[in-house]
């Protein structure tokens, strides 16, 4: 089975730069969307430590071969979040930054969701919510059956996770004992349409609390929590879920849509969103970023 890279313990320094990754994944996304005047936000921006976390430390990968056989795999459930994953690859060395500006654009690499035959590091083609978590268990199986020491995981809305197929690949992981799978939630507790609160303005969590966890663990999951929008539990989190005990492992992920922008964060309607000069010029400064429009 599976274990840890050999790596030491997370220094300082490394923390910093983390740090500082998933705010420029937050930079890269919020210019990438008022650059071309569509796509998602809120997502992305409540998964930045998760992804820098995995990119940047955690995933056993190669930027500069993304077709490494022995790579650990990576699949992005809830692909409508695509941007930050692009990010995310941009500056870990997958492609350069600057074609982040032909994101959804006719011919380009960088579709709306991620496309595995257009842009080589993508290891899933997704979009339609509630389907990660099937392929990912396949990849997982697969793995198994081939003897390769490799790891599997699936990132998933907390609102993707009202599907019916993410329980079914649940019921089985937990049956196959497939512990080289691990899942996590980006539980922001904001879905763009989904339970009204006391007004139209209001949205409910998609699930009560503490429901994510109550049931994957019934399922027969190994469930980890953390809060997902500080970087040295994530990574403590990630790298115990590397250590097999069995079963496949979720980490509960409890994070703020919209994280890192006051107006975006826990805001609905910043699932999907163009900011105006305004808007972006106050993200931009509470990101600690220049707010001239270039990369």
């Amino acid at each position: 089975m599976m274990t840890a890279p050999a790596r030491g313990p997370l220094t300082a320094q490394e923390l910093a730069e983390l740090e500082e990754l998933a705010r420029r994944i937050r930079v890269v996304v919020i210019r990438t969307v008022r650059r071309v005047k569509v796509g998602h936000v809120g997502g992305p921006l409540s998964a930045a430590e998760v992804l820098a976390a995995l990119y940047g430390r955690v995933l056993r990968i190669r930027p500069q071969e993304p077709g490494w056989p022995e790579r650990d795999r990576f699949i992005l459930s809830k692909g409508h979040s695509s941007l930050g994953q692009y990010a995310a690859m941009a500056l870990t060395g997958y492609f350069p930054l600057a074609e982040m500006d032909t994101f959804d654009q006719k011919g380009s690499r960088l579709q709306g969701h991620p496309d595995m035959n257009k842009l080589p590091g993508i290891d899933m083609s997704t979009g339609s919510l509630g389907m990660g978590l099937s392929a990912g268990l396949g990849f997982a199986l697969a793995a198994r059956h081939l003897g390769k020491d490799v790891l599997t995981y699936v990132l998933l809305g907390d609102g993707e996770c009202q599907e019916g197929q993410v329980w079914e690949a649940a019921h089985v992981a937990a049956r196959h004992k497939a512990d080289n799978l691990i899942a996590i939630v980006d539980h922001n507790k904001y879905q763009q349409f989904g339970w009204r609160g006391a007004s139209a303005e209001d949205r409910l969590p998609p699930q009560d609390p503490g429901d994510l966890a109550a049931r994957f663990a019934a399922f027969g999951w190994r469930v980890l929590e953390m809060n997902g929008n500080e970087m040295g539990e994530v990574v403590s989190t990630l790298e115990a879920a590397r250590a097999p005990q069995g079963l496949p492992t979720v980490i509960i992920s409890h994070t703020l849509k919209g994280h890192g922008v006051s107006f975006m964060a826990g805001n609905y309607k910043w699932h999907m969103g163009v900011p105006s000069d305004e808007e972006f010029a106050t993200a931009m400064a509470e990101l600690g970023e220049a707010a001239e429009d270039d990369a």
